[in-house]
């Protein structure tokens, strides 16, 4: 075969893949090379990511890429989830494991930002909303407590950036990416001085940023001579978001959905919109690949189900996910509801019981059994985007007549229907692997085999079908808007 083949290592918070597009640059086909765990750990110091255990299995994939594919390797791009960092002193060496973003260190810097510097003030020069996950409110909590690896840091890098620092030996940050740590400005595309400085952060470590596309260089020796073979490192949208939409191929005006363990609404702009108003009702400026900004807001999606699974199956339950889709088809419509991102729902652990508790506590029967429970959430995140719909429609002032829903949320059917119904517009599936498709597509354009990123997105509608799922019947959502609306 002739096919030119490209790598996408797509790294999330739980799990991890490296997988290879092959394509005649008419047709683009995935294939998984790799699959590996990424799940946090609790240490004493906090909830941390083991990172040095996920470049080991990087290097395990990559070279059982280049046993099957040699040569037609053309180059690799890393895309992980945002916010989190690693810090490493002047001669490149880590300083300490990464914490994940779901750490309590951060509990308070809500607070504290707007003492130093005001989070009105830092949403118009970061167009990011305050938020606990925030790097912003991680690398503050490290400042206010003196954290030793912050005190003794040279570089500040993001996940990808580790990653790809450690295969090709160059240090740097890419920009959609960097424009997720609330310490990024969208009008100068550089790091926002001002806010840094504000909050008492370093200005040392804040380094290099680079564009989505970005040839880093090729493997460093050591690792070549490893994996007996070398290639470039592309600095892709190495931001998983970025990438998902990137990778989602739709055009005109459309609002996406990158649906994962957070579901993205929002919609591509020429410009960030940092009004008051997008202020007040929380929606976020991040950067997007071409220069355009993703104008978005999280919900929290898949987190819900698969912290419910995950529950479940720790106790003995081996149900697969079509049962449990089944159960939650067959399970009454419309109701206990929940807001998905209420404070009660963030936490690992035991969500079937929080959500029955939070149930509970706003006067509502809690459901019970697992159909009930998994119908409950995929209406509530239903809704939920309902609400965030309107707000971006109204805001931008866009006529949004349809939604492009890429990631692994789509498998659930039961959500993407409940979606299209609730929004009242038809939302078309595809790809689940929406991420890793940007992820490629943004090489291929770097590596001059596709002109730009339009031409990549008819790539992939040419090689992978979407499927439309049509508004129903309104009005049993209609009437129960009202009763979600008064939960949030």
């Amino acid at each position: 075969m002739n096919d030119k083949v490209y790598l996408a290592i797509d790294l999330g918070a739980g799990s991890g893949r490296l997988l290879a597009g092959r394509t005649d640059l008419k047709n683009l086909d995935l294939e998984e090379v790799h699959r590996f765990e990424n799940p946090g750990t609790n240490l004493p110091g906090g909830l941390v990511w083991n990172v040095v255990g996920l470049y080991r299995e990087i290097l395990y994939g990559l070279k059982l890429a280049v046993a099957r594919y040699g040569e037609r390797i053309q180059s690799l791009g890393i895309d992980t989830w945002g916010v989190d960092f690693a810090l490493l002193d002047a001669q490149g060496r880590l300083l300490g494991l990464p914490h994940q973003y779901r750490d309590s260190r951060t509990d308070g810097m809500e607070q504290e930002c707007e003492r130093r510097y005001g989070n009105a003030k830092m949403y118009q020069e970061t167009g990011i909303m305050p938020f606990f996950l925030n790097s912003s409110h991680q690398l503050l909590s490290e400042a206010v407590r003196d954290g030793a690896a912050l005190l003794n840091a040279s570089h500040f890098v993001m996940i990808p950036d580790l990653l790809a620092y450690w295969l090709t030996g160059r240090i740097s940050v890419e920009r959609t990416n960097a424009s997720t740590t609330q310490l990024f400005s969208p009008i100068t595309k550089d790091w926002a001085w001002d806010v840094i400085d504000g909050l008492g952060l370093p200005r040392k470590i804040f380094g290099e940023v680079v564009e989505p596309g970005t040839p880093l260089g090729n493997l460093r020796e050591v690792v070549a001579t490893n994996l007996g073979g070398d290639f470039p490192v592309i600095a892709t949208t190495t931001h998983d978001t970025g990438a998902a939409v990137t990778g989602i191929p739709g055009d005109g005006d459309y609002a996406f959905i990158s649906s994962g363990t957070w579901s993205i609404i929002g919609t591509e702009l020429s410009d960030p919109i940092l009004t008051e108003e997008a202020f007040r009702v929380g929606w976020a400026n991040e950067q997007g690949v071409e220069n355009t900004t993703r104008f978005l807001r999280n919900i929290s999606g898949a987190w819900l189900f698969q912290e419910c699974v995950r529950q479940w199956r720790s106790e003995g339950d081996k149900s697969s996910y079509a049962e449990l889709d089944e159960l939650a088809e067959n399970a009454p419509a419309f109701g206990s509801l929940v807001d998905p991102d209420h404070d009660a729902l963030k936490s690992p652990g035991g969500m079937p019981e929080r959500i029955q508790t939070l149930c509970r506590d706003t006067g509502q029967k809690p459901p019970r059994g697992k159909g009930e429970i998994l119908r409950l959430v995929a209406e509530s995140v239903a809704f939920k985007h309902r609400v965030r719909f309107d707000q971006l429609r109204e805001i931008t002032g866009k006529n949004l007549n349809r939604i492009h829903m890429g990631g692994g949320g789509i498998k659930n059917e039961l959500l993407a229907q409940s979606i299209a119904t609730c929004c009242g517009v038809p939302v078309h599936a595809g790809p689940i692997e929406a991420t890793a498709c940007g992820n490629l597509i943004t090489q291929m354009v770097a590596t001059g085999d596709l002109p730009d990123i339009a031409a990549g997105r008819e790539l992939i509608r040419q090689s992978i079908p979407l499927k439309v799922f049509s508004p129903s019947d309104p009005t049993p959502w209609e009437d129960n808007l009202q009763r979600f609306q008064s939960l949030l």
